[in-house]
């Protein structure tokens, strides 16, 4: 069997990525401690090299293998995103690995390998493709979340995290065999022809769509599928939940809404409704439950639920517009400008937590925060900035990304929806701010692990220098990043 080499060419940020990881991987073992950083750098120049070959492809869309790969400016945006989330994820681990004692270069190779299927699930047109990028996205995660061997919290949330991900993937999987008995097809364009010929009627195609939605609903954390995330987050080492939290939910709906506009928008006022359902019930639990956390992580990883409420808007306003196609790519872009700027801010925050990891004290309680203002001003303002960013207030990011998504509501007709998204924002801005007060408003603790001085690896200030001018500047010139987005919406 042999494969066109336009096709090979096509998937030329996949190759670099997966060869890259493969490299790194069978390097590692034969790399000195001292030189295992080159590993590292060798990744953030495959992650370079592959921006560039993206980015001057943004305009085109091309078919690869048969059309079961289609790369096109939607899928080039998630890619590029998700370029910078995995770079900023490797600098932040530089350091952080060697304070925790696990600094192995397959760490690295093991975020290439799911960076590679996040890639694959972005760009697949076939929903067995993009079946085989979540598991290849998602079995490198099982064992990063577990990679503090010695510590059985973080051998428990890898443990929880694979039985809960093989799980609803078992659910996925179903979804697509009853797809395939329904329009004899996985290819998402075969699939919305047999959707519009047969509708819901046919109660296989109900039951496939049923079940796609439940398998991504797990991927993305939303409420009831969220079960796994705090514990999960908690759980693994800091710079892989940054990266779960940003990299793998981007991916994820990324590819959710490939397959619901492209393979079920014939109905979607039935899958609009189900969606509806799903956001309001994980804004009610994600900042509700959000409120009583004293741990950060489990805090952001409430948070995070929260922020799938949030992005849900956006592609229930894609749906709920049905034949109008200025508001269903303002939902789109919407959705996809808010999962960027949540990735910026919440791996901002993570790389916070990874800095007050020190002296044995692991820097994620609310404790480990009390008088950060007075010990380390600069790490305080940081904080202070991602959790304002966080909360939607201006003139910050997160506050443009709300903004965005709530005018694409009340122009679908949905100004009730818009009004519980501001109810809810109001509910985050208390727990986001009693970090704040924490932080500023008391005085540092007496114990003597918590007064020890902060040290910032560069690799990890640079982290936090990009994550802060992103949330700066998407705050105060919005403009050329929301023309971005909307030349990227799916045609």
């Amino acid at each position: 069997m042999t494969l066109p080499l336009a096709d090979l060419v096509t998937m030329l940020p996949e190759l670099i990525v997966a060869a890259t990881a493969c490299l790194v991987l069978a390097l590692d073992p034969v790399t000195s401690p001292r030189r295992r950083d080159y590993l590292a750098w060798m990744s953030m120049a495959a992650l370079a090299a592959c921006f560039i070959v993206t980015a001057s492809g943004m305009g085109d869309r091309v078919s690869a293998f048969g059309g079961l790969v289609v790369v096109d400016a939607f899928a080039a945006f998630w890619k590029l995103l998700l370029y910078v989330v995995t770079g900023m994820t490797i600098l932040l681990s530089i350091g952080y690995l060697k304070e925790e004692r696990i600094a192995l270069a397959e760490f690295h190779g093991f975020l290439l390998l799911s960076l590679t299927g996040m890639m694959v699930m972005v760009s697949g047109a076939d929903l067995l493709v993009i079946y085989l990028g979540i598991e290849l996205m998602s079995i490198p995660l099982y064992v990063l979340a577990g990679f503090k061997r010695f510590e059985a919290r973080s051998i428990e949330s890898s443990a929880k995290y694979f039985i809960l991900g093989a799980f609803s993937s078992g659910l996925l999987l179903y979804g697509v065999s009853l797809v395939f008995g329904a329009a004899g097809s996985t290819r998402l364009a075969d699939i919305a022809a047999a959707v519009a010929a047969r509708g819901l009627n046919d109660p296989m195609i109900l039951m496939a769509m049923t079940l796609v939605i439940v398998g991504f609903g797990f991927k993305v954390a939303a409420v009831p599928f969220h079960m796994w995330t705090p514990d999960v987050y908690q759980g693994a080492p800091t710079s892989v939940t940054a990266f779960m939290a940003s990299a793998s939910k981007v991916a994820s709906f990324g590819a959710w809404l490939r397959v619901m506009l492209e393979g079920f928008g014939g109905v979607t006022p039935h899958w609009t409704g189900l969606l509806l359902g799903l956001c309001l019930l994980t804004l009610l639990v994600g900042n509700l439950v959000a409120i009583v956390q004293t741990n950060v992580k489990r805090m952001l990883a409430y948070s995070g639920i929260a922020h799938a409420g949030y992005a849900l808007i956006g592609v229930v306003v894609a749906g709920w517009a049905g034949a109008d196609a200025g508001i269903s790519s303002h939902g789109v872009s919407g959705m996809m400008l808010y999962l960027a700027v949540y990735a910026l801010m919440t791996l901002g925050a993570f790389a916070v937590v990874a800095v007050l990891r020190r002296g044995g004290v692991e820097g994620e309680d609310l404790e480990d925060f009390t008088g950060l203002a007075k010990r380390h001003k600069g790490a305080a303002f940081l904080m202070l900035l991602f959790m304002v960013s966080l909360a939607g207030i201006p003139p910050t990011a997160g506050f443009i990304g709300k903004l965005y998504l709530l005018t694409g509501a009340v122009r679908a007709g949905l100004t009730w929806l818009a009004v519980v998204g501001l109810i809810f924002a109001a509910v985050s801005a208390f727990y986001y701010l009693r970090v704040v007060m924490v932080m500023y408003m008391r005085d540092p603790s007496s114990d003597p692990a918590r007064h020890m001085r902060l040290a910032l690896p560069p690799a990890t200030v640079v982290v936090l220098l990009v994550a802060a001018a992103g949330v700066i500047l998407v705050g105060v010139y919005p403009g050329p990043f929301i023309e971005f987005t909307a030349s990227a919406v799916l045609p």
